[in-house]
């Protein structure tokens, strides 16, 4: 029996499956998403009027007081408090500290490196490569090389081949133990579950995948139509309120307040601000008079009692001639 191959499917069923399918998924679709678009469009509307008349606003004015609150005290700080104490402050302070180590550190520590543990050292080294070093060789290295030579190299080779048998009859036990689960596998899983997915699931994935996709093309099918019924419902709502509030409010300012405002302009506003100006007028020329007839009876009294008139700035004024 050979599961791997089958009668492959005509691509006929499933285009006959999409036609069905795709006028009554659009309908229900279009029903169910046209009250979404309306409510995302005028939410779309709503949120530009409040980003650009509220969020905008609020965002300005929370970044000038973000910057007068945080930023300009800390840069003021770093400019005028920071930077001048680590100029005139710190940076002297650190050359001082520096000449210092090296005068109490630096120095000392070299002359100590150069006078004492440079000799030290070359001493070590001496009697290292003088006494040591022979001493090892004589006692370490010829019975270690012996060792080798002689005990650990022949018993190491038959360990080597002692391991390469036991690998061989392990790797000859582990391939056809993989063979007999491969195989039981294959037979009892593999074979089953191919199947099962080539004559059951593959047909009903197929049909999903359809309607899925159906489904997907009328929702963006629906989105768009929801779109220009939106559209449409809003201009068609600025239209009733334009004929219903803008044009009437309009045609009342120009056809009736409009007439009125320039009636009560004309016959009463002007008429009034003419009286207004022609009572100033008479008012400061009676205020005139009497400022001149003051200074006339003024003026007799002082001749009359004997006095000095004073001087023409005080009291009276001199009237020049319309010449000079």
């Amino acid at each position: 029996m050979d599961l791997e191959k089958g009668p492959r499917e005509e691509p006929g069923g499933e285009g006959r499956l999409a036609v069905a399918l795709r006028v009554p998924v659009r309908i229900v679709v279009l029903v169910l998403v046209v009250p979404v678009r309306m409510v995302w469009d005028a939410l779309v509307v709503a949120g530009r009027f409040l980003g650009d008349r509220v969020f905008r606003p609020v965002g300005r004015a929370l970044l000038w007081v973000g910057r007068a609150v945080l930023v300009w005290p800390f840069v003021a700080l770093w400019r005028w408090v920071l930077v001048p104490l680590w100029r005139w402050v710190l940076v002297p302070l650190g050359v001082a500290l520096r000449w210092l180590g090296t005068v109490l550190v630096v120095v000392p520590a070299a002359a100590l490196y150069r006078w004492v543990l440079t000799p030290l050292g070359h001493a070590a080294v001496w009697f290292c490569a003088r006494v040591l070093t022979p001493l090892g060789r004589g006692l370490f290295v010829v019975p270690a090389v012996w060792l080798y030579r002689w005990v650990l190299t022949p018993v190491g080779h038959a360990l080597l081949w002692c391991g390469r048998g036991l690998a061989w009859l392990g790797s000859l036990l582990v391939t056809g133990i993989g063979t007999a689960l491969y195989w039981t596998v294959r037979v009892l899983v593999v074979l089953p579950v191919y199947a099962v997915w080539r004559r059951l699931l593959a047909p009903v994935g197929r049909a999903l995948a359809v309607v899925a996709r159906e489904v997907g093309a009328a929702f963006g099918h629906a989105w768009r139509i929801a779109g220009y019924i939106s559209l449409a419902v809003g201009r068609a709502l600025a239209v009733f309120f334009r004929w219903t509030l803008v044009e009437p409010a309009r045609w009342v300012y120009r056809t009736v307040l409009t007439p009125v405002g320039h009636v009560v302009r004309d016959a009463v506003l002007r008429p009034v601000a003419e009286a207004a100006r022609s009572v100033g007028r008479v008012t400061r020329d009676a205020l005139r008079s009497v400022r001149v007839t003051a200074r006339q009876v003024r003026r007799d009294v002082r001749r009359a009692l004997g006095m000095p008139a004073g001087p023409a700035g005080i009291g009276t004024r001199e009237k020049r001639p319309a010449g000079r």
